[in-house]
Protein backbone atom coordinates (compact mmCIF):
# COMPACT_ATOMS: atom_id res chain seq x y z
CA UNK A 1 0.00 0.00 0.00
CA UNK A 2 1.51 3.67 -0.73
CA UNK A 3 1.76 6.23 1.99
CA UNK A 4 -0.40 8.56 2.16
CA UNK A 5 0.68 11.57 0.73
CA UNK A 6 1.06 15.50 2.60
CA UNK A 7 -1.97 17.28 2.40
CA UNK A 8 -1.53 20.78 1.53
CA UNK A 9 -1.73 21.99 4.97
CA UNK A 10 1.39 19.40 5.53
CA UNK A 11 3.95 20.87 3.04
CA UNK A 12 2.62 24.47 3.77
CA UNK A 13 3.85 23.89 7.65
CA UNK A 14 6.99 21.96 6.51
CA UNK A 15 7.74 24.86 3.93
CA UNK A 16 7.01 27.60 6.47
CA UNK A 17 8.41 25.73 9.27
CA UNK A 18 12.20 25.84 7.57
CA UNK A 19 11.53 29.78 6.89
CA UNK A 20 9.99 31.15 9.59
CA UNK A 21 11.18 32.69 13.07
CA UNK A 22 9.03 32.76 16.04
CA UNK A 23 9.21 34.80 19.52
CA UNK A 24 7.83 33.04 22.84
CA UNK A 25 6.96 35.49 25.20
CA UNK A 26 6.26 33.72 29.02
CA UNK A 27 7.36 29.95 29.45
CA UNK A 28 4.88 28.99 32.00
CA UNK A 29 2.61 26.08 32.06
CA UNK A 30 1.19 26.69 28.59
CA UNK A 31 4.01 28.93 26.90
CA UNK A 32 7.03 26.32 27.82
CA UNK A 33 4.85 23.60 26.01
CA UNK A 34 3.63 25.66 23.18
CA UNK A 35 7.55 26.75 22.66
CA UNK A 36 8.14 22.86 22.52
CA UNK A 37 5.47 21.93 19.79
CA UNK A 38 7.03 24.79 17.81
CA UNK A 39 10.40 23.51 17.97
CA UNK A 40 9.30 19.71 17.67
CA UNK A 41 7.78 21.26 13.80
CA UNK A 42 11.06 22.38 12.91
CA UNK A 43 10.77 26.38 13.33
CA UNK A 44 13.09 28.28 14.93
CA UNK A 45 12.33 29.63 18.49
CA UNK A 46 13.15 32.65 20.54
CA UNK A 47 12.31 32.19 24.15
CA UNK A 48 11.85 34.99 27.17
CA UNK A 49 11.14 34.40 30.35
CA UNK A 50 11.31 36.65 33.08
CA UNK A 51 12.94 34.13 35.55
CA UNK A 52 15.77 32.83 32.56
CA UNK A 53 16.01 29.20 34.54
CA UNK A 54 12.40 28.22 32.77
CA UNK A 55 13.76 28.68 29.01
CA UNK A 56 16.82 25.87 29.83
CA UNK A 57 15.02 23.10 28.49
CA UNK A 58 13.88 25.06 25.48
CA UNK A 59 17.62 25.86 24.91
CA UNK A 60 18.75 22.37 25.16
CA UNK A 61 16.24 21.43 22.50
CA UNK A 62 17.25 24.37 20.24
CA UNK A 63 15.24 27.28 21.49
CA UNK A 64 17.38 30.38 21.62
CA UNK A 65 17.36 32.27 24.70
CA UNK A 66 16.79 36.17 24.88
CA UNK A 67 17.04 38.80 27.61
CA UNK A 68 14.02 40.65 27.04
CA UNK A 69 10.75 40.45 25.00
CA UNK A 70 12.36 43.30 22.70
CA UNK A 71 15.70 41.23 21.72
CA UNK A 72 13.58 37.95 21.55
CA UNK A 73 11.16 39.61 18.70
CA UNK A 74 13.97 41.18 17.35
CA UNK A 75 14.40 38.86 13.97
CA UNK A 76 10.76 37.14 14.52
CA UNK A 77 8.10 36.83 11.35
CA UNK A 78 5.78 36.22 14.90
CA UNK A 79 5.56 37.10 18.11
CA UNK A 80 3.31 35.07 20.62
CA UNK A 81 2.37 36.01 23.97
CA UNK A 82 1.59 33.90 26.45
CA UNK A 83 1.29 35.66 30.22
CA UNK A 84 -0.51 35.74 33.39
CA UNK A 85 -2.26 39.02 33.08
CA UNK A 86 -3.30 42.64 31.53
CA UNK A 87 -0.28 44.15 33.80
CA UNK A 88 2.33 41.26 32.54
CA UNK A 89 0.65 42.00 28.67
CA UNK A 90 1.66 45.46 29.29
CA UNK A 91 4.96 44.68 30.50
CA UNK A 92 6.00 42.45 27.67
CA UNK A 93 4.68 44.41 25.03
CA UNK A 94 4.74 48.17 25.62
CA UNK A 95 7.92 48.81 27.94
CA UNK A 96 9.77 51.76 26.79
CA UNK A 97 13.13 49.76 27.23
CA UNK A 98 12.21 46.03 27.11
CA UNK A 99 8.94 45.93 25.51
CA UNK A 100 8.70 43.09 22.32
CA UNK A 101 6.24 46.45 20.22
CA UNK A 102 9.62 48.11 20.29
CA UNK A 103 12.21 45.92 18.71
CA UNK A 104 9.64 43.49 15.81
CA UNK A 105 10.72 44.33 12.55
CA UNK A 106 8.00 45.56 9.90
CA UNK A 107 5.72 43.24 8.68
CA UNK A 108 5.93 40.74 11.68
CA UNK A 109 2.86 39.70 13.81
CA UNK A 110 2.02 39.96 17.04
CA UNK A 111 0.04 37.46 18.45
CA UNK A 112 -1.40 37.72 22.04
CA UNK A 113 -2.53 34.13 23.36
CA UNK A 114 -2.65 35.44 26.71
CA UNK A 115 -6.16 35.23 28.51
CA UNK A 116 -6.93 39.33 29.01
CA UNK A 117 -9.65 41.68 30.25
CA UNK A 118 -11.44 43.30 27.40
CA UNK A 119 -10.01 46.58 28.02
CA UNK A 120 -6.80 45.17 28.62
CA UNK A 121 -7.06 43.98 24.95
CA UNK A 122 -8.22 47.21 23.43
CA UNK A 123 -4.89 48.54 25.36
CA UNK A 124 -3.04 46.04 23.70
CA UNK A 125 -4.47 46.94 20.07
CA UNK A 126 -4.07 50.64 20.21
CA UNK A 127 -0.37 50.09 21.67
CA UNK A 128 0.18 47.84 18.53
CA UNK A 129 -1.24 50.30 16.00
CA UNK A 130 0.27 52.88 17.67
CA UNK A 131 3.71 51.16 16.62
CA UNK A 132 2.72 50.21 12.80
CA UNK A 133 2.52 46.87 14.21
CA UNK A 134 -0.25 44.00 12.93
CA UNK A 135 -1.64 41.98 15.23
CA UNK A 136 -3.95 38.99 16.23
CA UNK A 137 -5.51 38.23 19.28
CA UNK A 138 -5.40 34.20 20.08
CA UNK A 139 -6.48 32.94 23.40
CA UNK A 140 -7.06 29.35 23.56
CA UNK A 141 -9.16 26.76 25.22
CA UNK A 142 -7.39 24.01 26.88
CA UNK A 143 -5.06 23.29 29.44
CA UNK A 144 -1.24 21.55 29.88
CA UNK A 145 -2.27 18.15 28.15
CA UNK A 146 -3.80 19.74 25.07
CA UNK A 147 -0.90 22.38 24.78
CA UNK A 148 1.42 19.79 24.84
CA UNK A 149 -0.07 17.30 23.05
CA UNK A 150 -0.46 20.20 19.67
CA UNK A 151 -4.59 20.24 20.80
CA UNK A 152 -5.51 23.61 21.71
CA UNK A 153 -8.48 25.65 20.31
CA UNK A 154 -8.06 28.87 19.18
CA UNK A 155 -10.34 31.85 19.45
CA UNK A 156 -9.18 34.69 17.12
CA UNK A 157 -9.80 38.18 16.95
CA UNK A 158 -8.60 40.39 13.76
CA UNK A 159 -8.20 40.53 10.38
CA UNK A 160 -9.10 37.35 8.30
CA UNK A 161 -5.83 37.87 5.82
CA UNK A 162 -3.97 38.20 8.90
CA UNK A 163 -5.28 34.88 9.93
CA UNK A 164 -4.47 32.96 7.03
CA UNK A 165 -0.95 34.26 7.01
CA UNK A 166 -0.91 33.11 11.07
CA UNK A 167 -2.59 29.49 10.07
CA UNK A 168 0.54 27.72 9.55
CA UNK A 169 1.99 27.98 13.37
CA UNK A 170 -1.38 27.87 14.98
CA UNK A 171 -2.13 24.70 13.08
CA UNK A 172 1.10 23.40 14.93
CA UNK A 173 0.25 24.47 18.21
CA UNK A 174 -4.11 23.82 17.64
CA UNK A 175 -6.73 21.07 16.66
CA UNK A 176 -9.08 24.21 15.73
CA UNK A 177 -8.99 27.72 14.88
CA UNK A 178 -12.03 29.96 14.90
CA UNK A 179 -12.22 33.37 13.69
CA UNK A 180 -14.88 35.43 15.98
CA UNK A 181 -14.43 38.54 15.08
CA UNK A 182 -12.67 41.36 15.14
CA UNK A 183 -9.97 41.95 18.30
CA UNK A 184 -12.05 42.04 21.19
CA UNK A 185 -14.17 39.22 20.15
CA UNK A 186 -11.85 36.84 21.06
CA UNK A 187 -11.11 38.15 24.59
CA UNK A 188 -14.97 38.03 25.30
CA UNK A 189 -15.28 34.24 23.28
CA UNK A 190 -12.51 33.10 25.73
CA UNK A 191 -13.78 34.71 28.73
CA UNK A 192 -17.25 33.42 28.45
CA UNK A 193 -16.03 29.78 27.60
CA UNK A 194 -13.78 29.98 31.01
CA UNK A 195 -16.92 31.39 32.60
CA UNK A 196 -18.64 28.16 31.66
CA UNK A 197 -15.88 25.86 32.67
CA UNK A 198 -15.91 27.67 36.31
CA UNK A 199 -19.61 27.50 36.57
CA UNK A 200 -19.86 24.03 35.57
CA UNK A 201 -17.05 23.32 38.08
CA UNK A 202 -18.45 25.21 41.21
CA UNK A 203 -21.70 23.36 40.53
CA UNK A 204 -20.34 20.02 40.24
CA UNK A 205 -18.45 20.30 43.33
CA UNK A 206 -21.90 21.31 44.96
CA UNK A 207 -23.34 18.34 43.69
CA UNK A 208 -20.89 15.69 44.57
CA UNK A 209 -20.94 16.85 48.42
CA UNK A 210 -24.55 16.95 48.34
CA UNK A 211 -24.58 13.17 46.91
CA UNK A 212 -22.03 12.79 49.76
CA UNK A 213 -23.69 13.87 52.45
CA UNK A 214 -26.66 12.16 52.08
CA UNK A 215 -24.97 8.96 52.12
CA UNK A 216 -25.55 8.22 47.82
CA UNK A 217 -23.65 6.08 45.86
CA UNK A 218 -21.54 8.56 44.13
CA UNK A 219 -20.47 7.06 40.86
CA UNK A 220 -23.47 5.26 40.57
CA UNK A 221 -25.63 8.53 40.73
CA UNK A 222 -23.21 10.54 38.45
CA UNK A 223 -23.35 7.71 36.05
CA UNK A 224 -27.11 7.83 35.59
CA UNK A 225 -27.08 11.42 35.48
CA UNK A 226 -24.07 11.00 32.66
CA UNK A 227 -26.49 9.00 30.66
CA UNK A 228 -28.99 12.73 30.08
CA UNK A 229 -28.81 15.51 28.55
CA UNK A 230 -28.16 17.79 31.10
CA UNK A 231 -24.10 15.93 31.32
CA UNK A 232 -21.72 18.23 29.92
CA UNK A 233 -18.46 16.51 28.51
CA UNK A 234 -15.88 18.38 30.96
CA UNK A 235 -18.28 17.11 34.06
CA UNK A 236 -16.51 13.55 34.43
CA UNK A 237 -13.27 14.85 34.41
CA UNK A 238 -14.72 17.28 37.13
CA UNK A 239 -16.42 14.89 39.51
CA UNK A 240 -13.66 12.19 38.80
CA UNK A 241 -10.71 14.70 39.97
CA UNK A 242 -12.90 15.48 43.26
CA UNK A 243 -13.61 11.97 43.65
CA UNK A 244 -9.63 11.13 43.12
CA UNK A 245 -8.47 14.02 45.56
CA UNK A 246 -6.26 14.72 42.36
CA UNK A 247 -6.22 18.36 42.62
CA UNK A 248 -2.48 18.85 40.86
CA UNK A 249 -2.91 22.19 38.73
CA UNK A 250 -3.95 22.42 35.05
CA UNK A 251 -6.02 25.17 35.41
CA UNK A 252 -5.19 27.11 38.75
CA UNK A 253 -8.08 28.12 40.90
CA UNK A 254 -6.52 31.64 40.77
CA UNK A 255 -6.74 31.99 37.01
CA UNK A 256 -10.13 31.04 37.28
CA UNK A 257 -10.54 33.96 39.80
CA UNK A 258 -8.80 36.18 37.22
CA UNK A 259 -10.97 35.78 34.53
CA UNK A 260 -14.09 35.87 36.69
CA UNK A 261 -12.63 39.31 37.90
CA UNK A 262 -12.07 40.14 33.81
CA UNK A 263 -16.02 39.11 32.88
CA UNK A 264 -17.54 40.84 35.73
CA UNK A 265 -15.27 44.20 34.56
CA UNK A 266 -16.57 43.83 31.18
CA UNK A 267 -20.77 42.70 32.14
CA UNK A 268 -20.94 44.68 35.37
CA UNK A 269 -22.00 42.76 37.99
CA UNK A 270 -25.26 43.98 38.59
CA UNK A 271 -25.99 42.39 35.16
CA UNK A 272 -24.55 38.44 35.97
CA UNK A 273 -26.14 37.29 39.73
CA UNK A 274 -24.93 34.33 38.53
CA UNK A 275 -21.77 34.86 37.23
CA UNK A 276 -20.92 36.75 40.68
CA UNK A 277 -22.11 34.22 42.58
CA UNK A 278 -19.55 31.83 41.18
CA UNK A 279 -17.00 34.40 41.21
CA UNK A 280 -17.13 34.41 44.60
CA UNK A 281 -16.63 30.76 45.42
CA UNK A 282 -13.03 30.42 43.45
CA UNK A 283 -12.35 34.42 45.57
CA UNK A 284 -13.62 32.40 48.98
CA UNK A 285 -10.73 29.47 47.47
CA UNK A 286 -8.14 31.72 47.13
CA UNK A 287 -8.63 32.95 50.50
CA UNK A 288 -8.46 30.11 52.05
CA UNK A 289 -5.11 29.30 50.18
CA UNK A 290 -6.14 27.00 47.05
CA UNK A 291 -5.23 29.13 45.06
CA UNK A 292 -2.34 26.95 43.37
CA UNK A 293 -4.02 24.02 43.07
CA UNK A 294 -6.44 22.84 40.47
CA UNK A 295 -9.88 24.37 40.10
CA UNK A 296 -11.51 21.26 41.33
CA UNK A 297 -10.30 22.04 44.35
CA UNK A 298 -13.33 24.46 45.19
CA UNK A 299 -14.80 21.07 46.42
CA UNK A 300 -12.63 21.63 49.64
CA UNK A 301 -15.32 24.63 50.86
CA UNK A 302 -17.91 21.63 50.87
CA UNK A 303 -18.50 20.84 54.40
CA UNK A 304 -17.70 16.92 54.80
CA UNK A 305 -20.45 14.13 55.09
Amino acid sequence: MQPAKPNSLELRRGADAMTTKIAVLGLGAMGSRMAQRLLQAGFSVAVWNRSPAAAQALVAQGAVYADSPRHAAQEADFVISMVRDDAASQMVWTDAVSGAFSGMKPGAVAIESSTLSLNGIRAWLAAAQSHSIVCLEAPVSGSRPQAEAGQLVYLVGGDAALLERALPVLKTLGRAVHHVGSVGSGALAKLATNALLGTQVAVVSELVGLLQRQGSDVAAVLKAISGTSAWAPVSGYLSGSMLAQDFRPQFPVELVAKDFGYVLEATGAANAPALSAVAGVFRSACDQGLGGENMTAVFKLQPSA
